[in-house]
């Protein structure tokens, strides 16, 4: 059984509201996660000699989640990654977004999910936010009402999300958290061995936007269907780092899509969802300028990030898996992270 306890984490500047703080202990894993973003802002887990550590990139105050930051630990949307030029057509309506990254709408626009306050209320072995996006905000259509659900069991934590809406709108919920298996701090992930179960992946433009193309990952450095040292992995192609959506197969059940080790702790992470893509990123864009838990610095590719989610600016590639909810319908999403020992 875990135990869930909750305490305010902080206020919201401007009489925005208090920040709760739900602490999720399983003896194998702790999960701290806020309403504010629903963001996770600790993980500690086990290593090989039982020493807990904390596994995951942020801030030890609400001002650190308040002030700007790469979306650390935080549940995304309404349309997590990119949308191309910030406009997309929906039953003949032409919407536009707001433009916050290149020429390009990133992650829900200005204020998107991240930084809102969500409404709690604890459930068996987890917490459960809600949330109410109106019609119009962020520009997006329809009034959606959206659930967050964390539960953790044993060395499992689950995020379930779901979502319905009063008119056709794009939605693609995704959690950001920056894991680091030697423990948030460290300066690197060179040494972390992945692998990504997945036969194609999107290339991209040069502003991260897929071309349309949804090419084979063989003989390429996207074929990461065996396990790679990242670092080595890295060197040999001369990669700056990965930022690409891998694709799934389209599934109603969770199946298995990335597995992470870090082979000096023990530590593994395995990652199942329900979602037709996951992206993966390698913290490319960190630079060691946001001071973090503890006064940790943060520099490139001192993270990885793996965001199951909709393939990317899906609203206006018709070929690529639907990102659009009816008003009849219910967006039903669940990715399991699951915390083991090698």
């Amino acid at each position: 059984m875990t135990s869930v306890t909750r305490d305010v984490f902080g206020h919201l500047p401007g009489g925005g509201g208090t920040v709760e703080r739900f602490c999720l202990d399983s003896k194998q894993v702790r999960a701290e996660v806020i309403s504010f973003g629903c963001i996770i802002t600790r993980l500690e887990t086990q290593d090989r000699t039982g020493t807990f550590s904390d596994i995951v990139l942020g801030f030890d105050d609400i001002e650190g989640y308040t002030n700007k930051h790469p979306y650390f630990g935080a549940v995304v949307g309404r349309v997590a990654n990119r949308i191309a030029n910030g406009k997309f057509t929906v039953e003949g309506k032409d919407y536009h977004l707001a433009i916050n990254n290149g020429p390009n709408s990133l992650h829900g626009g200005l204020k998107g999910f991240d930084k809102v306050l969500w409404a709690p209320k604890l459930i068996e072995n987890g917490v459960q936010f809600s949330y109410q996006s109106k019609d119009g905000e962020e520009g997006y259509p329809g009034e959606l009402n959206l659930w967050v659900t964390y539960t953790l069991v044993g060395g499992t934590l689950t995020v379930n999300y779901r979502a319905q809406s009063n008119k056709t709108t794009p939605i693609n919920l995704t959690n950001h958290s920056y894991f680091n298996l030697a423990g948030q701090g460290s300066s690197n992930i060179y040494d972390h061995v992945v692998s990504i179960e997945a036969d194609h992946y999107l290339p991209v433009d040069d502003t991260m936007i897929p071309t349309g193309e949804v090419a084979p990952v063989l003989g390429t450095c996207f074929d990461l269907r065996k396990p790679v040292e990242l670092g080595s992995h890295m060197n040999s192609f001369y990669l700056d780092g990965f930022d690409h959506n891998f694709c799934l197969g389209v599934t109603q059940e969770q199946k298995q899509c990335a597995r992470v080790s870090h082979p000096l702790s023990g530590r593994v992470l395995t990652v199942s969802t329900t979602q037709p893509g996951v992206q993966f990123y390698t913290a490319n864009f960190l630079d060691g300028s946001l001071k973090g838990k503890g006064g940790a610095v943060y520099p490139k590719h001192s993270a990885f990030c793996l965001e199951t989610q909709g393939w990317p600016d899906a609203v206006n590639k018709p070929h690529f898996p639907s990102s659009l909810l009816n008003p009849e319908e219910e967006y039903n999403h669940t990715t399991s992270f699951g915390f083991s020992l090698a």
